[in-house]
């Protein structure tokens, strides 16, 4: 089967500003994918374009194979979506809105099981203009659950929503993933990213500058040691046989694979200089990486 989502060598230009530049993506049914990128990356941008809202100035996009503005009836009917822009008519309630956009399909999800999920059953009768943030976000995202979509594109999904919201939300998530839909999510959320995502697409000044699974990005081997106190990392680096640099005043980079006998060797060290691990990683975080990628790609640097 064909991916349910795809963009190839995409461009969307505004003027001489290329907001959107040769932008690659897929997404199969049964994954998710998080596209990645701080403010003004293009993520938005990439997101209309594929919901057929902005047209390409070159390359293409498809949804379940079709063209999201010649067969943009179709597409709708099979792809939820919740957008950052957008709302509900404020007098509406959750109940009302559900139970309103219900009747545009033809075998929709039941309104109050989707209040019931999205934990919005205590706020189902209250206006919209007096919903908080997190309420108004879970109502959007029942809005988008409502015609059983094969596709989920969620724009920011997280946005001001509580702790708990977010763990519904990820619930949902999951679960939706394990139907078979094809989730594309867009977010500047680190930890969010990590938690959701089975493959990640880091977007920077419109451009692709990382893609893969968190591991795939995490980069070579390597041990993050942080340590009780100051240690000179000359010493350490000729026991390892490796590089060994400070990432700050407590942490150390072993540029090496994890092993039982390096982990000894390390403690043994630092046990000696009155110092002792405090946590240990084997591979850098997402946070790292995405920062890494980010700061290689500004304009002028870099790939």
């Amino acid at each position: 089967m064909s991916n349910a989502v795809e963009v190839s060598r995409l461009e969307v230009r505004f003027g001489d500003l290329h907001a959107v530049d040769d932008v690659s993506l897929h997404v199969a049914y049964g994954e998710v994918v998080t596209l990645l990128g701080p403010n003004g990356a293009g993520k938005t941008t990439v997101v209309e374009t594929l919901l057929g809202f902005r047209a390409p100035s070159s390359g293409t996009v498809r949804l379940h194979g079709l063209n999201p503005r010649r067969d943009h009836h179709e597409v709708v009917a099979r792809t939820g979506a919740l957008l950052q822009r957008g709302g509900v008519w404020f007098p509406m309630t959750p109940r009302q809105v559900l139970e309103l956009t219900a009747s545009y399909y033809e075998a929709p999800r039941d309104a109050t099981e989707l209040l019931s999920l999205l934990d919005l059953e205590s706020c189902s009768r209250t206006p919209w203009r007096r919903l908080s943030g997190g309420e108004q976000q879970r109502t959007l995202l029942a809005l988008a659950l409502l015609g059983r979509p094969r596709v989920l594109v969620l724009d920011e999904p997280t946005t001001s929503v509580d702790p708990e919201g977010r763990q519904v939300i990820r619930d949902i998530i999951s679960s939706e993933r394990e139907r078979g839909c094809a989730l594309l999510i867009t977010t500047h959320e680190l930890v969010e990213a990590e938690r959701m995502a089975d493959r990640l697409v880091i977007l920077n000044h419109g451009h692709v500058v990382a893609h893969g699974t968190l591991d795939e990005l995490a980069g070579d081997p390597a041990m993050i040691v942080e340590v009780s106190g100051p240690v000179d990392p000359g010493p350490l680096a000729s026991l390892l046989e490796c590089v060994v640099v400070l990432d700050g005043p407590l942490r150390l980079r072993c540029m090496t694979a994890s092993s039982p006998e390096r982990l000894a060797t390390i403690s043994d060290h630092l046990s000696r200089n009155g110092a002792e691990i405090v946590s240990l990683r084997t591979r850098a975080s997402l946070e790292e990486r995405y920062l890494e990628l980010v700061a290689d790609s500004l304009p002028g640097e870099g790939p």
